[in-house]
């Protein structure tokens, strides 16, 4: 058999074994327990934190073996097809590439039928934002007078392009990303199972790169195994996605917090020599300059980054980064970019305000 990725292979296949998403499956299981089920949701957040997974979930509950039940069995042949994907009653939809409005009303005809062999057919429309307002117009009557043995869940990561006429027929749940005490755990766990060795340092840094999303999670863990086999070092981390190291992010800082332009210079030429990710490290600065200006908030100057820096100095650099986001990012430049926002960072706590200059000027005119 061809391998399966270790996303696919640890897909949730009970409401118990999604992570990060405690109420939604309080929400769901609730509503299947005391029959509360409504006829259309909507699944918002970012990718890879579970939307599709808990549509299909939801789906198996519906139609499993004297459904529904939040508890139902995932080894059972109706609910074995919908995870597979060869279940008649479970109709998947990639809104991307079925966004017309012919494809949405011949849905709407389709959806008269009654299911084969479970209690509901579950239309589950992914990326929903993707479809043409000819389509939600479609839609629309359904969603407010649906056959009672219909189903819609539909899934997104852009809910702002999501007609207001289409949000309010549905029941909205909002999938946040994964914080990274139970996204780690499930690595541990997974890595555990594979009988994989991984730091604890490298953990931290996949939890980093995934942003709260547990699949993206996955599938770096994945690679990081292709690449380094079965003992996982931040190291192999650092390599494959050209990552900085603590100690390097921590020099990098001192240098800015204490105004050292020459060793600033050279930090920044070592970190392009070895072709590190400038956007990654940016992100690393920017999260330090951020700590520091809210313990300053409180405090009135802030130590963290390797210097004292008052609150004012701390707000001007964190304005310099943020201006400089876009550029870094996106730019065709993106390393000189980068290096004019680093001095530029450096210089700002050393700048007076406007605010600051015009206030001296209003106190001198005064004493005249």
């Amino acid at each position: 058999m061809s391998y399966q990725v270790i996303a696919r292979r640890w897909r949730p296949q009970r409401f118990s074994e999604l992570v990060g998403q405690d109420a939604i499956v309080r929400t769901l299981m609730n509503a299947i327990n005391t029959d509360r089920i409504a006829h259309s949701y909507l699944f918002i957040g970012p990718r890879g934190t579970g939307k599709t997974t808990t549509a299909r979930l939801l789906a198996m509950a519906l139609n499993c073996e004297g459904g529904p039940k939040a508890d139902f069995d995932p080894t059972s042949p109706v609910c074995k097809a919908i995870a597979e994907g060869s279940s008649m009653d479970v109709i998947e939809i990639d809104g991307a590439s079925n966004n017309s409005v012919d494809q949405i009303r011949a849905l709407r005809e389709e959806a008269q039928y009654m299911p084969t062999s479970g209690q509901f057919k579950v239309y589950i429309i992914d990326e929903v934002h993707m479809l043409t307002i000819q389509a939600f117009n479609a839609l629309l009557k359904t969603l407010e007078e649906p056959p009672k043995h219909v189903k819609f869940i539909f899934a997104t990561t852009e809910a702002q392009k999501v007609p207001a006429t289409i949000i309010s027929r549905c029941q909205r749940l909002e999938f946040k990303p994964v914080a990274d005490a139970p996204l780690i755990k499930k690595l541990k766990e997974i890595a555990a199972a594979e009988g994989v060795k991984v730091e604890d340092a490298a953990y931290e840094g996949i939890a980093m790169l995934a942003a709260g999303g547990m699949r993206d999670a996955q599938s770096i863990l994945d690679q990081l195994i292709a690449y380094q086999g079965k003992n996982v070092t931040e190291a192999g981390l650092r390599e494959v996605y050209g990552l900085v190291s603590s100690a390097e992010v921590s020099e990098l800082a001192k240098a800015i917090a204490g105004a050292d332009y020459s060793n600033l210079v050279k930090q920044i030429e070592n970190l392009k020599a070895d072709n590190r990710d400038l956007y990654r490290v940016w992100q690393r600065i920017a999260g330090l300059v951020r700590e520091s200006l809210l313990e300053a908030a409180q405090k009135g100057s802030s130590e963290k980054l390797g210097a004292p820096l008052k609150r004012e100095g701390l707000q001007r650099m964190w304005e310099v980064l943020l201006d400089a986001e876009a550029s870094i990012k996106f730019g065709a430049n993106s390393d000189v970019m980068f290096e004019a926002a680093m001095l530029k960072a450096a210089e700002a706590p050393s700048l007076r305000s406007i605010d600051a200059i015009i206030g001296q000027l209003e106190v001198m005119e005064g004493k005249k």
